[in-house]
Order: C-alpha cells, then sequence, then structure tokens
C-alpha cells in the first residue's frame, strides 16, 4: 500500500503551523537550509481561497519571505510600498478584521506640522484578492498638497519556490490602462490598476504617482486591484507545499457553512465561533474537475492543495454547520479511491506525514479510508439527504471492504510497507469504522452489519489485551505494536482518539477500544501536567524521551486533538477532565485573537503568560477551525439522529463557562438552537418540526 508521496521537509514533515508575516530583513528573504519553511508567526494573512495576502503588521508590501498577494498558488504582487511626501507612514496598527480583510493604520507629520502631534492619518485595508483602498486623512488645518507614490513589483513566483527562497528577480514592468502589467515567460501575467488614474507612471521604476489635494479635515481615497491572467499551477515538488488552482466559479459561503451563533456568560465564545465560520469560509475551495464541489484546503499558507484527510476529519467536526461540506468533501475523496481487483482496492490514496520521533511517517490515504465511512454515517445522523447517501454508499463499502483485508497476521492494521508497525490511532479509526459502518449499513437497509459489529468486537478484545502496558501506576496505552509484538509505550495527545467513538441511533455513543477501567486510566493520563500544557494537549508527553515542545507531534499542542479530548471525555463520564481541558483551549483562543493556529508551543502554562506560537503552523487551518464547533457542540453534548426523528441533549453538567445558547445549527436540514443553564440542565429552543427530544 504504497502512498502517493514521500514525507515533506520541513519542522514537522509536512504540517505546518499559524498565519503570520515575517518582517524585512536578511531571515525573511530565505530560509537558506532545505526543508526549512519561513517563520509565519507573526504576519496578518488575508484568506478567501484561492487568493491569499500575506503582510507583516505594519502594513507595507516589501517582498521580504512570504510578503504579496497570491492567486492559485502564484504571487501576483511582491512589493506595494507607499510613500507620502516622500516618506513611509509610522506604523500604529495592523490587525485582521476578518479572514479575508485586513487593516492597517499610520501617520505623518506634514511640512506644516509644527509640533510633536502628526496631522495625516493614512489607513490601508488589504482584501485577500489583493484589492486595496488607502485613505489619506489631513487633520490639520491648513490645506495640503501631497505627492503621493506606489512603488509595485512582482516575480510572478510559485508559493513554493518564495518559501524556498528561490522567488527570482523581479520581472519588468510595462503601462497598462491605469497601472502597470508584468509578464511572465510562460504566459502568465499580473496586473495592478488604479483609481483615480495616477498622474504618472514610471514603468522602469515600478512607480505610481498622484498629486493629492487634501483641504482641512479632508481626505483622499486610492483603490489598488490586482489581477492574474493564464496563471499555469506549479505544483511545490518536494517542498510539503500544496498549491490550490482556482476556478471562475465564484467562493462558496453560507450554502455550505451555517451561520451559526453562541452568546451566554463569556463573551469569548461568540467571537470564537464567529471567527471559526470566517476561517471555515476562507478556506473553501472548489474541485478543479468538478467545482460544484468544494472542501477544506489542510490550511493557510502551506497546504491548499488537493482535498485530504484532514479536510475530512474536519467536514466532520463541522456537521453541526450543515451536512454539505461534509458531502461534497466525501465525494471529491471518492473520486480518488482506487479501484479494481486486489488489496489495494478500495483504499483512498494520501500522502505520508510526519508522525513523530518514534514512529515512521503514517500515510494519511488509510486515515481517509477508515474516516470516510464514519463520517458518512454521523453525517446521516445529522440529517444528510438521501440523494446524497445514496451516492457516497457505495464507496463507503469499499472501504470497509478494504478494510476486511487490511488485517496482519496479529488482527490489527498496519501501516503500510514491509514490517509496518500496528498504531493504537489506527486501530482506532478502524473500530470506528467498523462499528459506525454496520450502522451505516443497517440504516440503508444494507447486507453485513452484524458481521462488522463482531469484527469490531473481536479488535476490541485483542486491542485491549495487546495494546495496554502494564505499570505500578495503572499502565497506560501504547502508541504502537511493532510486528515482532514490542510495545512502544510512548504517552501524547494521540491518545485523545481512543476515546472517540462516534455517533449511533437515538445519539448514543458507540463503544470503545477501551474498558472502563482503562477509560478511567487514560482520562487521568490526559489531565495530568505531562499532557495537559494549561493550554491544551500536548502532542507527546514532557517526560517521554523526544519531547520537543514545537514539535508537530513531539510535544506542540495540536488543537483539534485536544477538542476531541474534551468530547470523548464528557461523553465518557470524565466532566472535569474536559472542561480544564476545555477551559485552556478557549483561553489560548483568546489569546491568538480567536483564530486557532493548527498548532502551538506545548509550554507549560505560566500565571499571567500566554501561549508560545508556532513559528511555521498553518492559520487558518481546517482542523483547528472546525475544533471550535467541535468543542462547543461537546459543551452543551448535542446528540442527534435525524433518521429516527430525535435529538438529545447532553451538556456539562458542571457548566464549566456559565450559561451558553448556541443558535443557527443544523439537525435535519432545519435550524436548531438550544442552550445549557448555569446549573447544567439544557433546553432546546428551535428544531426541525417533528423532531423529538432524545434521552
Amino acid at each position: 500500500m504504497a502512498p502517493t508521496s514521500a514525507p515533506a521537509p520541513g519542522p514537522s514533515a509536512g504540517h505546518p503551523p499559524p498565519l503570520t508575516g515575517a518582517p524585512p530583513g536578511p531571515a525573511a528573504a530565505g530560509t537558506g537550509r532545505p526543508g526549512e519553511l519561513p517563520a509565519v508567526h507573526e504576519a496578518l494573512i488575508c484568506v478567501a481561497l484561492p487568493a491569499l495576502a500575506v503582510a507583516a503588521r505594519y502594513g507595507q508590501l516589501t517582498g521580504a519571505g512570504l510578503e504579496g498577494v497570491y492567486l492559485s498558488g502564484r504571487r501576483l504582487l511582491s512589493r506595494c510600498v507607499l510613500r507620502v511626501a516622500g516618506r513611509e507612514p509610522v506604523p500604529l496598527l495592523g490587525r485582521s478584521t476578518a479572514a479575508g480583510r485586513a487593516e492597517f493604520l499610520g501617520v505623518l507629520r506634514t511640512p506644516g506640522d509644527t509640533g510633536p502631534d502628526p496631522g495625516l492619518t493614512i489607513e490601508r485595508t488589504r482584501e485577500a484578492d489583493g484589492t486595496e483602498r488607502i485613505t489619506l486623512r489631513n487633520s490639520s488645518a491648513r490645506a495640503a498638497r501631497l505627492p503621493v507614490e506606489v512603488a509595485l513589483g512582482t516575480d510572478l513566483a510559485d508559493l513554493a519556490a518564495v518559501a524556498a527562497g528561490r522567488a527570482g528577480p523581479e520581472l519588468s514592468a510595462s503601462v497598462h490602462g491605469t497601472g502597470l502589467r508584468w509578464n511572465a515567460a510562460d504566459g502568465s501575467a499580473a496586473s495592478v490598476t488604479a483609481d483615480p488614474p495616477p498622474s504618472d507612471a514610471l514603468a522602469a521604476a515600478g512607480l505610481l504617482r498622484w498629486e493629492a489635494e487634501l483641504a482641512p479635515g479632508g481626505s483622499f481615497v486610492l483603490t489598488l486591484r490586482v489581477r492574474g491572467e493564464r496563471l499555469t499551477r506549479q505544483p511545490g515538488v518536494g517542498t510539503g507545499i500544496g498549491i490550490g488552482i482556482g476556478t471562475g466559479s465564484g467562493r462558496p459561503g453560507g450554502h455550505i457553512v451555517a451561520d451559526a451563533g453562541a452568546e451566554g456568560d463569556d463573551p469569548r465564545l461568540g467571537e470564537l465561533l464567529r471567527t471559526t465560520i470566517d476561517d471555515l469560509r476562507a478556506l473553501l475551495q472548489r474541485d478543479p474537475a468538478h467545482p460544484a464541489d468544494v472542501y477544506l484546503a489542510a490550511g493557510v499558507p502551506w497546504r491548499c492543495g488537493p482535498v485530504t484527510a484532514e479536510a475530512l476529519w474536519a467536514a466532520r467536526m463541522a456537521l453541526p454547520l450543515g451536512t454539505r461540506l461534509a458531502a461534497t468533501t466525501l465525494r471529491a475523496l471518492a473520486r480518488t479511491q482506487l479501484q479494481g481487483p486486489g488489496p489495494e482496492s478500495g483504499r483512498i490514496p494520501g500522502p505520508l506525514r510526519d508522525a513523530g520521533p518514534h514512529l515512521p511517517a503514517r500515510c494519511t490515504g488509510v486515515e481517509a479510508t477508515l474516516a470516510f465511512p464514519a463520517v458518512l454515517a454521523e453525517a446521516r445522523r445529522w440529517g444528510l439527504p438521501e440523494q446524497d447517501l445514496a451516492e457516497l454508499l457505495p464507496a463507503a463499502e469499499r472501504c470497509l471492504d478494504w478494510l476486511r483485508g487490511a488485517l496482519d497476521d496479529n488482527g490489527f492494521v498496519p501501516d503500510p510497507g514491509p514490517a509496518g508497525p500496528a498504531r493504537a490511532e489506527t486501530q482506532a479509526h478502524a473500530h470506528r469504522a467498523a462499528v459506525l459502518g454496520a450502522d451505516l449499513l443497517d440504516g440503508c437497509g444494507r447486507p453485513g452489519g452484524d458481521a462488522w459489529r463482531e469484527w469490531a468486537r473481536a479488535l476490541r478484545e485483542r486491542f485491549r489485551g495487546r495494546f495496554w502496558v502494564d505499570d505500578p501506576s495503572g499502565g497506560r496505552p501504547a502508541v504502537a505494536r511493532t510486528s515482532d509484538g514490542r510495545l512502544l509505550p510512548h504517552l501524547g495527545g494521540w491518545a485523545a482518539h481512543l476515546l472517540d467513538t462516534g455517533l449511533t441511533a437515538a445519539g448514543r455513543h458507540a463503544p470503545g477500544l477501551l474498558d472502563k477501567t482503562q477509560t478511567e486510566r487514560l482520562a487521568r493520563l490526559l489531565a495530568a501536567p505531562a499532557l495537559d500544557s494549561g493550554w491544551g494537549l500536548r502532542g507527546l508527553g514532557v517526560k517521554e524521551p523526544g519531547f520537543n515542545p514545537f514539535g508537530h507531534r513531539s510535544g506542540a499542542v495540536r488543537v483539534h486533538e485536544t477538542a476531541v479530548a474534551v468530547a470523548g471525555l464528557a461523553a465518557a463520564g470524565y466532566e472535569p477532565e474536559a472542561a480544564a481541558l476545555l477551559r485552556g483551549v478557549i483561553d489560548a483562543a483568546e489569546a491568538f485573537g480567536h483564530r486557532l493556529p493548527e498548532m502551538y508551543a506545548g509550554e507549560r502554562r505560566a500565571s499571567g503568560g500566554v501561549p508560545v506560537p508556532h513559528p511555521a503552523a498553518c492559520r487558518p487551518a481546517a482542523v483547528a477551525a472546525a475544533a471550535g464547533v467541535h468543542l462547543l457542540t461537546a459543551l452543551l453534548g448535542v446528540r442527534p439522529d435525524a433518521p429516527g426523528r430525535t435529538v438529545a441533549l447532553h451538556p456539562l453538567r458542571s457548566a464549566p463557562l456559565g450559561e451558553v445558547r448556541l443558535s443557527g445549527l443544523r439537525v435535519a436540514g432545519e435550524p436548531f438552537t438550544a442552550r445549557v443553564g448555569r446549573l447544567g440542565l439544557g433546553m432546546v429552543e428551535e428544531a426541525a418540526p417533528g423532531l423529538q427530544l432524545g434521552v
């Protein structure tokens, strides 16, 4: 079962971190070492795929690092430097106002200003597609006539080359309409147009000039628009950077991800959900060959390529916002499914990703194959239309057929390749696929449900006996079992997946791989300081060999694993442990402006401290954004069964965040609103007609 690509180089072997930008300087211009990614944790990234704009917080685009405006993975504009009266504005503020928009504020003292107070304010608003509105405001009592110039340039380089420090020189410009144009050797082109038209355009210098007439209290407004033409896809071979490609079909939006809201005693929850939905919509991209189908990019700026297992995990966590995203993501993955005879038939291909210091790279295609039937089964519980269900069911059955033949001689699902270890996380995915797959087959009138339940029961028995490491403190699950039967005991956030059992009929959670005693022990381990950083679960415990607080799977906090742990602990009845992790990640979200990165450092939380960003983490990232939805619905314990016409609420009785109300969710295709009070009692306020409150 060979994966489709080798592990990508970089700090996380193909898994990156937040959204940010590097200030100008030698370090930002290129990384210098193969596989190293530029730091992005301080950049402002505007996203509306396939477009994105990356800038430092002072707003000027200098071409340093990743700075620029990109479309479909090509840098349309690398330099956009504003000067007024020959000087750059003094930067005061830069902030994201939405996933696709950033605002910058600066000031200048004009020649007539006599004191220290600046008389000129410069406001810049930049969109993901590079459209920029520049407003000069004269706050002085005197009229001003000021020269304004914008220096522009581009290399039309692809994102992978920019990240590797191989962007190449700027292209020569030509005057074009009301602005400038650049042409690359491959036929692609970019242009910038200005409104109002400049009084002077100097192609050789890449300059546009105006004379701004500013009455006292008056303003001068300038709008720049960036456009790309005949862009060719430039895949980043060997870089681990996925390049998306756009279509002319417009951006998907509210019909894919519902307009839900959160309110209550903790105002941060409303902001978290608003930002989550904004990020999810910004990450939506169309399948180039099937524009009606959309899926989430794994993360910006590094991974905006073909549909991945992460897109499916994110779609699963976003099911409370509607089933459309899950359906289109499943369709995109189903088209990649291997066909024909042989043991590979039914598997979904996928690249290798880093698995930490103790295991070889994992195949994300196996993850996607095992997730497919489980996500389809849960989407049915949330209200997936019958037409979508009927279309996707054959692919789910092929995934199950592959799983049936995937067991090794020990009865576990191993890694692809010779002598590959059997991972505990993979067994959890396989068990969930079998249990929810059985539920799916029964619900669709297909045979095989009983056989899959028996398959899952046998796997549970084997796992409980052969994947548990006994020790004086009560034992722990092993991360993996080698082909010769040796257990690898390294504990990390991966163990949260053992509690993620899945949703079945009447809103019940499926049985898990662990027995009651083992589950209780795991709950204590997840809540212990070795794993819980105070901001969320570490990818590897601090006492484990190879721990690195910045390691993608060796110590950094991966947001979606913490969300999985919170939901799993809550469902298993371990509310104090769930509440502690929940509060930690909500606090972290506030520190990141409610736009959670893919991961951040697993440093111990200190009084008055903030979480430490990872310099290369994707932000926004699909699974991190969707984790916000997962956390809030776990807080209320929403458990739907649309085919059974019921919905149950199992809120955290301790009400760790006080009263919470979620509105605009989608159950059975209709709006759903529920609240949990300060005493931990849940109540449904709005639901589809005929939907009954379950137990």
